[in-house]
This record gives structure tokens, C-alpha cells and sequence, in this order.
């Protein structure tokens, strides 16, 4: 037993030597885990230093991508811009070819033409002894019969037969008629009032009373400041163009003479302006918007933007009563606090462009005060002008599909509210929610910073005053009705150049209100104002009865005042 027992027992040097083998395996061991770990962290490290070079890639990337956006942004808003410039500069300005430009182009053919016509038929008459005939121009309609006709009798001389000698007896006549002018004639209106005195008491004296003058002391008649009037606010011609005009009849009158006559008549007529503009604004649903106007400012040597805000009605659209009328006010600015005194007693719809301060003038107002009813002509115009500078098939498409509205509304022009309604809202609708859903598509996928990421911004954001029209029949898809309006004031400003003062630009508020509604309803201007002068200057019309002078009262009680203007 013992001897197994010293058998099973290690010799204690052999044991040392293990250990040490095993010591040194595990001293291998950890240096290889302790080179694992280095090389475990200078791979994590250079993981680290490749995520951040990632990084800072993608974020140069990202901000290549951002640059290369605003660039291409700036690059696109730079050609609209230019492109438009060029259209003010060398091309039409509107959206579709204006008829009187048209006119214009066709103005030297046809003048071409008549030339030919008459210079071949002149070839072919020949030597003969009658008398040229002219070529027939069979365009210009009949003549208006209102206007006065003087007559010519051309007779034979020898009424006896050519053949046989007999007397000849009439048979009939063949009537003809030319237009005619009378150039404008200026007289002296003369006035004498005899003094009657009584030979028995010698005391009393009698005299008619002087008649009340528009310009006291002045020279001019109602009827020759009517016609300064018209010239300057209708047919744009400056104060001094009309000095010459009356310089070649031989009177002479200076311009600072004819201001001076403007601003007496504005006096007389200033009341009836402030009635049409309370006449305007008392209707339920009116249109409004703004133009720029140049004023002199004297104290600082230049002229100064000031704003001629304009207040429309017309209710021909859908068949309502009122007859259209257009007011104007002047301010020194475009402050939005102007049209909130303006509009401070208006209460129903208000149709207008996207100008900020109708907004607030809605938001200050109770709910339901006011409502306001965008623009589609607005809209239509941020995606035209971009087609036409870059030809966009996007845009191409709201053209299209604006103009498919457009196309409903044509139908219903003239129709009563509630058909108007009903055919909106089974045509139009769709249509508008088609839009909408569209639009929205096509934001998500175009530059945020691109000119046409900020046309359909601009639908959108005004999307709920966009779709009014679509629940009231009364309502109409755009503001043009004030858009036309502006034109006369914005062919003015170009004639005229500039207003001389702020009150020379209430003046030109107050005489446009009551030409252009004038217009508006089919009255000739200068009749029209002549007439009113007189009435308000001789006391014949009261305060009271001023509205018997509004353009379409005055109309109905003169049934030769309705010309085409």
C-alpha cells in the first residue's frame, strides 16, 4: 500500500515545472487579450474617425445640395424677373392680346389697303369724265340718329328729257350719309341784366341777380370746365397740352389758370363723389384694391408713392339691381390702417387681392362682419409669368386647369344667384378639390426656394378665400372688376405723370369716381358733368337731392345721355 501510495506521488520539481508552463500560458493569454484590446480600440477609434468623416461629408453634401438649391432658385426668380422685364419693355404686358393694340397693328394695313383700292380703281376709271368712286367701306354700322343732320340736295340743272325732251317729274332718291365735324368752337358768353329805376319816386332800382358762377369771378362756364375736366381725367391729356390747345383758338391760359379751375370745380363736386362712395360702400358684397400714385413733395425736391385705393360694384355678373360704380380715395401711403377707416361701417363680402391689411381688416372686425374672397386671377398670374419664363410643364397645368374654371364661369356669366350656385358647386367643385390635392402633390416635389414652390404657397395659404365663390352665387372667381377700374388711373398716371400736391390727388380721386361710374353706365362724361355743374352751382339741386345726380339717376332723366363713352 505504501509503495502505491509514493507511486502516485509527483516529484516537486516536475510540479514547479508545470506551474511555470501554466504561468506562462497564461502570461501568453493575456498579453494576447491585451493586444485583442489595443487592436479592439484602435479599431473602434478608427470607426469613430470614419463616422466622423461620414459625417462631415454628408453635411458638406447636404449643404452642397442646399447651396446648389438657393442657387438654382436664385437663378430661376433672376430669369422670371428678366423676363418679365422684358415683356414691360418690348412685349404686350397683359395675359392675352389686348383688342385695342390689335387695332393698332391692323391700323396700317387697312390704311394700306384703302390706298390700293383707291389707287386701282382710279387706274381703271381711266380718262372718264364721271366722277371717281371711292371704295365702299362697309364697317362702321349706321350713324347714330341722336346726332343732327344737315342735308344737301345735289339736283340736275336741266330737268327736261334727254331723249325726247319732256319734262322730267321724280321717281324716287338715293340717300346717303357721311359723317361730319364741327371743330371745337369757343364764344364769349355775354351777360347783361338791364337796371330798371321809376321815374315817379326815383328811389328804387331793380335788377335781376347775377347768377351764381362756378369760379367766382372767374371766366370759364360750367360747360369749359366740364371739358378741362374730361380732358385731363378722361382722355389723359396734362394741364399743359390743353394751354396749347387753347393757345392755337387763340386764348391764353396757363397751366397753374387751368389747376386752379380744377381744384374750384372739385369743390362743387366733391359732395356727390363722398355720396357715391357711401352709395358703394352700404352694398353687400363690393370689390377693392389699390394703385401706387406718384405726388410731388416739395419739401424734399421729388415726388413721393402715394395710393389711390379704389372701392368697386357690380352686380351685372349675376343679374342684381345695383348699377356698377367705382369710387376712389387718395392716402400718403399703403398703410393697412387706410382701408380699415375706409371700410369701417362696411359689413358683407369683399373681394380683393392678397394684400395683408384686408386681412386684418377682417380679423379686427366681429365674425362673420366681413368676408373676404381672394383672387383667382391672382393666382392664375404667379403661374403664368412663370411659364413664360421657363415654361414649366407644372405650371402649364394650373394654367389648365384654372382655365377649366374659368370655362364654367363663362356659362353662368348673367345667370341668377342660385343657378350660379348650383352649377358650382355640381361642375366647379370637383375641380377646386382636384386643384387643391394637386397642388399640394406637386409642392412636395419641387424646390421649396423655387418661384414656383411660392406660387402654389401662395394658392394654398389663401385657399379658403379662393373657394367663397363656390357657396354664394353672388360672388365672383376674381377681383378684375377692380382691376379694371385701376387702368384708367394707371393710364393718367403715365400721361400726367404725377399729382402736384396731396390735394391735387384728391382731386384726381373725386373726378375719376365720377367719370369712370359715369362710364360705368353708359353717360358721357362731359354732358354728364356739365350738367351737374350747372345744377349744383345754380341751386337748382339741393344737398338733399344729390342723389338724382349719381351717373345712373342722372341717366334715367336724360334719355339722350346714353352713348357709348
Amino acid at each position: 500500500m505504501l509503495s502505491e501510495a509514493a507511486a502516485h506521488r509527483q516529484d516537486p520539481v516536475q510540479l514547479q515545472a508545470q506551474l511555470a508552463a501554466v504561468t506562462a500560458l497564461l502570461a501568453q493569454r493575456d498579453g494576447a487579450v491585451a493586444r485583442l484590446r489595443l487592436e479592439r480600440d484602435d479599431l473602434h477609434a478608427e470607426r469613430q474617425a470614419l463616422r466622423a468623416e461620414r459625417d462631415a461629408a454628408n453635411a458638406a453634401r447636404d449643404a452642397a445640395t442646399a447651396a446648389r438649391d438657393a442657387a438654382n432658385a436664385e437663378i430661376e426668380k433672376l430669369q422670371l424677373m428678366l423676363s418679365q422685364l422684358r415683356r414691360m419693355q418690348f412685349g404686350r404686358r397683359g395675359e392675352s392680346l389686348d383688342e385695342n393694340q390689335l387695332q393698332l397693328r391692323l391700323e396700317e394695313v387697312e390704311q394700306a389697303l384703302g390706298r390700293a383700292a383707291a389707287g386701282s380703281e382710279a387706274a381703271a376709271a381711266g380718262t372718264a369724265k364721271a366722277p371717281l368712286r371711292r371704295p365702299v367701306m362697309n364697317k362702321r354700322g349706321a350713324l347714330p340718329p341722336h346726332l343732327p343732320r344737315v342735308e344737301a340736295v345735289i339736283d340736275i340743272e336741266d330737268k327736261s328729257c334727254p331723249c325726247c325732251g319732256g319734262p322730267l317729274h321724280v321717281i324716287g332718291e338715293d340717300v346717303s350719309e357721311m359723317l361730319d365735324v364741327v371743330p371745337a368752337q369757343y364764344r364769349v358768353r355775354v351777360i347783361r341784366r338791364p337796371r330798371y329805376g321809376c321815374r315817379a319816386c326815383e328811389s328804387a332800382v331793380v335788377q335781376a341777380p347775377a347768377p351764381e358762377r362756378p369760379l367766382t369771378g372767374g371766366l370759364a362756364t360750367e360747360a369749359l370746365l366740364a371739358q378741362v375736366l374730361v380732358g385731363k381725367y378722361c382722355d389723359h391729356l396734362p394741364l399743359y397740352r390743353q394751354a396749347q390747345i387753347f393757345a392755337r383758338h387763340g386764348i391764353d391760359l396757363d397751366r397753374s389758370t387751368l389747376a386752379s379751375w380744377v381744384g374750384r370745380a372739385c369743390w362743387w363736386l366733391r359732395p356727390l363723389s363722398q355720396l357715391l362712395l357711401s352709395t358703394i360702400l352700404s352694398s353687400p358684397k363690393i370689390f377693392a384694391d389699390d394703385t401706387p400714385v406718384p405726388v410731388l413733395d416739395p419739401g424734399r425736391g421729388r415726388t413721393k408713392t402715394g395710393r389711390l385705393w379704389a372701392y368697386a360694384r357690380d352686380d351685372r355678373p349675376w343679374a342684381g339691381p345695383a348699377p356698377p360704380a367705382v369710387a376712389y380715395l387718395y392716402s400718403e401711403n399703403r398703410r393697412g390702417q387706410h382701408p380699415q377707416t375706409h371700410l369701417a361701417e362696411f359689413h358683407g363680402v369683399l373681394q380683393v387681392d392678397g394684400y395683408s391689411g384686408f386681412a386684418r381688416l377682417a380679423g379686427d372686425r366681429p365674425e362673420g362682419a366681413v368676408t373676404l374672397a381672394f383672387c383667382w386671377a391672382h393666382v392664375r398670374r404667379k403661374f403664368y409669368d412663370f411659364h413664360q419664363a421657363t415654361g414649366s410643364s407644372i405650371a402649364a397645368e394650373a394654367l389648365q386647369r384654372i382655365a377649366d374654371i374659368y370655362a364654367i364661369e363663362a356659362r353662368i356669366r348673367g345667370r341668377a344667384p342660385e343657378a350660379r350656385h348650383r352649377v358650382r358647386q355640381a361642375e366647379t367643385k370637383p375641380l377646386i378639390d382636384d386643384l387643391k390635392a394637386w397642388l399640394e402633390l406637386q409642392l412636395a416635389r419641387v424646390s421649396a426656394k423655387s418661384a414656383l414652390a411660392e406660387a402654389i404657397r401662395y394658392a394654398l395659404r389663401h385657399w379658403s378665400g379662393l373657394s367663397v365663390f363656390l357657396d354664394d352665387g353672388r360672388v365672383e372667381p376674381d377681383s378684375n372688376t377692380v382691376e379694371r377700374s385701376i387702368r384708367p388711373i394707371k393710364l393718367g398716371r403715365k400721361n400726367h405723370l404725377f399729382a402736384g400736391s396731396d390735394g391735387g390727388a384728391e382731386s384726381w380721386a373725386t373726378l375719376a369716381s365720377l367719370i369712370q361710374t359715369a362710364k360705368l353706365n353708359g353717360v358721357e362724361p362731359f354732358t354728364y358733368l356739365r350738367d351737374v355743374l350747372e345744377r349744383i352751382v345754380s341751386g337748382r339741386t339741393k344737398a338733399s337731392q344729390l342723389a338724382s345726380l349719381l351717373p345712373w339717376a342722372w341717366k334715367a332723366s336724360q334719355p339722350q345721355a346714353a352713348v357709348n363713352p
